[in-house]
């Protein structure tokens, strides 16, 4: 009588894929080249504002093509922020003079958040005008209010100054304001974009509830649009901060002056032996600061909100 033995059966071996890995194209290739030259052309200068803002004014000129701060010191920034005397200034190349750094800050906090606060709200209310009602003549105003993206803001600056000059509001941090603090095409567009991809369903649910056009709005939309809104009160903020002309127009005291302003002010105190260019880049680097951490911290948040809304 025979036995068949029976051998365990062998564990199953994975394959495993042992190709090559697909070959960079060289489109690829030169992408990558052109983004890294785009992006070192974009930090060179930055990079020269922070070497120029930590070198001594007074060897600024004598060490012209140094990559590196020319006699390393921070007295740039004591002048920016009033910290150092007249003497110790002058003796370093500076004006003698300090600039008024925390009022030009603070017109420029105050400034850029009444425009921002009423800018995005008026928008807000304009682009659910042209999203969910309906009204005669809705499409052609829209058009007309998109029209306003087609015309350069230096066209605009002659008559609103008339308007600002004929209301009395000039060099005041209103007459910094008004001008854009009421609607923006762009914001009415954005917007719009948004609102119309909220399911009609419910808003015809909070009609039947007893709500009301202006409590759907408030109550209901404004909250589901919480994110577009903060990504373009984000922008509004920014544009609003670096905005230079027309404060520069409106504002003829520190008063009013912001901080963009405040720099050229600050550039046009030579001293005997040329400009303070290291208390200016100083000056600009600390302005810079807060909209760069501001857009790093909410870049992802811009770049899912425009494309949510619709912006390609």
């Amino acid at each position: 009588m025979s036995s068949i033995a029976t051998s365990p059966t062998a564990p199953a071996v994975e394959k495993r894929d042992t190709g090559s890995r697909k070959p960079v194209s060289i489109g690829t290739i030169l992408a990558w080249v052109f983004m890294g030259v785009i992006l070192l052309v974009t930090l060179i200068p930055f990079y020269w504002m922070i070497r120029t803002a930590f070198s001594s004014n007074a060897a600024l000129y004598s060490g012209a093509t140094s990559l590196l701060p020319v006699d390393f010191n921070t007295g740039s920034f004591a002048r920016v922020f009033g910290l150092q005397t007249g003497e110790a200034a002058i003796a370093e190349g500076g004006s003698g003079q300090a600039i008024n750094f925390w009022r030009y800050l603070a017109n420029s906090i105050v400034v850029a958040t009444v425009v921002t606060i009423g800018q995005v709200f008026f928008s807000a209310c304009a682009a659910y005008a042209f999203a969910r009602l309906k009204w005669p003549g809705r499409n052609l105003v829209y058009t007309l209010v998109l029209a306003g993206l087609m015309v350069p803001a230096i066209f605009t600056f002659l008559p609103n100054f008339v308007l600002i000059k004929q209301l009395g509001l000039i060099d005041t941090l209103l007459g910094i304001s008004l001008p854009t603090m009421l609607m923006s095409p762009f914001a009415v567009f954005f917007l719009r974009q948004f609102f119309m991809n909220v399911p009609v369903e419910l808003e015809e649910a909070a009609l039947l509830d007893g709500s009301s056009k202006v409590g759907i709005f408030f109550r209901l939309i404004l909250p589901m649009s919480a994110a577009p809104i903060a990504t373009l009160s984000i922008l509004t903020f920014i544009t609003s901060w670096n905005d230079y002309f027309w404060p520069l127009m409106v504002s003829y005291t520190d008063n009013s002056r912001v901080l963009n302003v405040g720099l050229g002010v600050f550039r046009a105190q030579n001293p005997n032996t040329g400009p303070d260019w290291s208390g200016l880049m100083a000056a600009a680097l600390v302005a810079a600061i807060p909209m760069l951490v501001l857009f790093a911290c909410s870049a992802k948040r811009i770049v899912n909100s425009i494309g949510f809304s619709g912006i390609k």
